[in-house]
């Protein structure tokens, strides 16, 4: 369970930088460099959800709240803003729904 946490986690943080550099490039007036490592790390990501054993849709649907959660925490470390009281209710929500669909189906295949 903590590895597939983990993996999630490091999934969802290889996407977020993937678009964070062209937003970057696109908002900030940065260096149209930025592209290929965000390249490199949207193929990373694409490559770690392939690492999953669970069938792809259930993979999709935890790594969605996984996303939500770790986009939060970009959110008050990367871009500084104080967490409001529904990003914390939302983000744990959204774990509890994750959670929910580990726990529930990933010992299935179908």
């Amino acid at each position: 369970m903590l590895k597939t946490a983990i993996l999630f986690v490091v999934t969802a943080v290889a996407e977020i930088i993937g678009c964070y550099l062209p937003w970057l490039w696109l908002k900030k007036d940065g260096s149209v460099w930025l592209l290929l490592p965000a390249a490199v790390s949207l193929s990373m990501f694409v490559w770690l959800l392939s690492l999953h054993p669970a069938a792809s849709g259930r993979v999709y649907a935890a790594y969605g709240g996984v996303y939500v959660a770790t986009a939060l925490v970009w959110l008050r470390i990367v871009d500084g803003i104080e967490l409001t009281a529904a990003d914390l209710l939302g983000g744990a929500i959204i774990l509890i729904g994750v959670v929910t669909i580990v726990l529930g189906g990933f010992g299935h295949t179908r």
